[in-house]
């Protein structure tokens, strides 16, 4: 017989043993790592700590680790860092459009003298077309005759006036001469050389600045012309300007803004028109007396008075100053000081008596706001910037009250539930209530 047969007989019963030996060793290490498992920490065999280690607390969450205080800064260093940023945008993206901004400020201002004279006519039974260009064309008129009576009035008497300053500048230094101050011949003619050698070396700054006077010009009558059109289309359709103007806002916050607009435009109305009065009162005393001590260009400089008094503090400091300097070099020392007192009085009697009385409450603003917005109004936009920084400051000052007032009435009246209603009845949606009435 063969031997094959037996081989092949061998050879498969040594790879069934194998294959029950591997079968066995698998069984064995699902079971040890099912005891792995499901074996518990008290099983283990943990050697307990000595006695003298001390024990370790469980650390706790990082971030309730850092003090409280440290929290709230952060929180709130970062939303200051946001709103920053956000004011620093919005400035340079007004600094790009400085001329419109301050265009569209000035029709605000016209507007809020001119809309009370718009709404008289429309009482009386005048189409809102025609009370809008008769008030407009009116206005205008008057502005612009008011320019050219002072261009008019300086141009006639600037040849007098030259004649006058170099008799002033005379008489100044006569006295400087005879005064206690001790002042020699030979100082002045220092001070004069000085001050034409500084003229000489800047005479290209000066060359260059009157060649941008062109640009300024045409700067000008643009924003000139973009105020007018401005002014005409406020009048006309403001309301519905401002009806647009509300659906940016979001809805649940557009009830207060609604609200708070009203009272915005009351107090700018009220502060344009009361800053009016006060101004034409400081032009027409300031005149008087400046006319009785026979300063030249009286009228001229009171109506410089009346325009410098747009900028509070700062227009009345200059515009007096001005009137002061004109009498030292015309009339002397002693007209001077007399232009000074006139002008502390009626200065006095307007910032603690006319002031509180024709401007009220509603438009009060402490006088460091006036001094910080003023300064930073002409930081940013120059002469325009000041004037629009008061008035600004005003409104934003009544929005912001308005809209607290608001918010605690309408926290106040979602809080207080009608008698029989459940914690399951409906509630009224936030913004959905009417504002409050002035």
């Amino acid at each position: 017989m063969s031997r094959v047969p037996g081989w092949l007989g061998r050879l498969g019963a040594g790879l069934t043993e194998m294959s029950e030996r591997w079968n066995e060793r698998r069984a064995e290490a699902e079971r040890e790592r099912d005891e792995t498992e499901s074996r518990t920490p008290s099983d283990e065999h943990v050697p307990p700590p000595p006695d003298y280690a001390p024990d370790v607390p469980a650390r706790p969450d990082p971030a309730l680790a850092v003090p409280w205080g440290v929290r709230v800064a952060a929180e709130a260093g970062w939303r200051l860092l946001v709103l920053a940023g956000t004011l620093w945008v919005l400035m340079r993206i007004i600094s790009a459009v400085q001329l419109v901004v301050l265009a569209f400020a000035s029709a605000l201002l016209i507007t809020a003298i001119l809309q009370p004279t718009v709404a008289r006519l429309r009482r009386l039974g005048v189409p809102r077309g025609p009370a809008t260009a008769l008030t407009a064309i009116l206005g205008f008129v008057v502005m612009g005759l008011i320019g050219w009576f002072v261009t008019w009035q300086v141009m006639e008497n600037i040849d007098d006036l030259s004649g006058q300053i170099q008799d002033g500048i005379d008489e100044l230094r006569n006295w400087l001469l005879n005064s206690p101050f001790h002042v020699t011949d030979k100082q002045i003619n220092e001070i004069a050389k000085n001050l034409r050698e500084a003229v000489g070396a800047n005479t290209d700054q000066i060359t260059s600045a009157g060649l941008e006077g062109v640009t300024v010009v045409v700067e000008a009558l643009t924003g000139i012309l973009l105020a007018v059109f401005s002014t005409l289309f406020l009048l006309y359709d403001g309301k519905r300007i401002w009806e647009w103007t509300l659906k940016l806002v979001p809805a649940a916050a557009r009830p207060g803004v609604a609200g708070a607009g009203p009272a915005a435009w009351r107090t700018l109305t009220a502060y344009v028109r009361g800053t009016v009065i006060v101004a034409l009162i400081d032009a027409i005393f300031i005149g008087l007396g400046i006319y009785f001590l026979d300063v030249p260009m009286a009228v001229p400089l009171a109506v410089f008075i009346f325009l410098f008094a747009f900028i509070p503090l700062v227009g009345a400091v200059v515009s007096g100053a001005l009137a002061v300097v004109v009498a030292l070099v015309t009339q002397g020392v002693f007209t001077a000081v007399m232009t000074l007192a006139v002008v502390l009085a009626v200065q006095q009697i307007e910032g603690h008596i006319l002031q509180p009385f024709i401007l009220g409450r509603a438009v009060r603003v402490h006088p460091l706001a006036v001094v910080l917005s003023v300064a930073c109004g002409g930081m940013v936009a120059g002469i325009g910037g000041a004037v629009v920084a008061v008035p600004l400051v005003a409104v934003t000052n009544t929005v912001a009250g308005y809209l607290r007032a608001y918010s605690r009435q309408s926290a106040l009246r979602h809080s207080v539930r009608p008698r029989g209603a459940t914690a399951a009845g409906p509630v009224e949606k936030p913004g959905t209530s009417e504002p409050p009435s002035e």
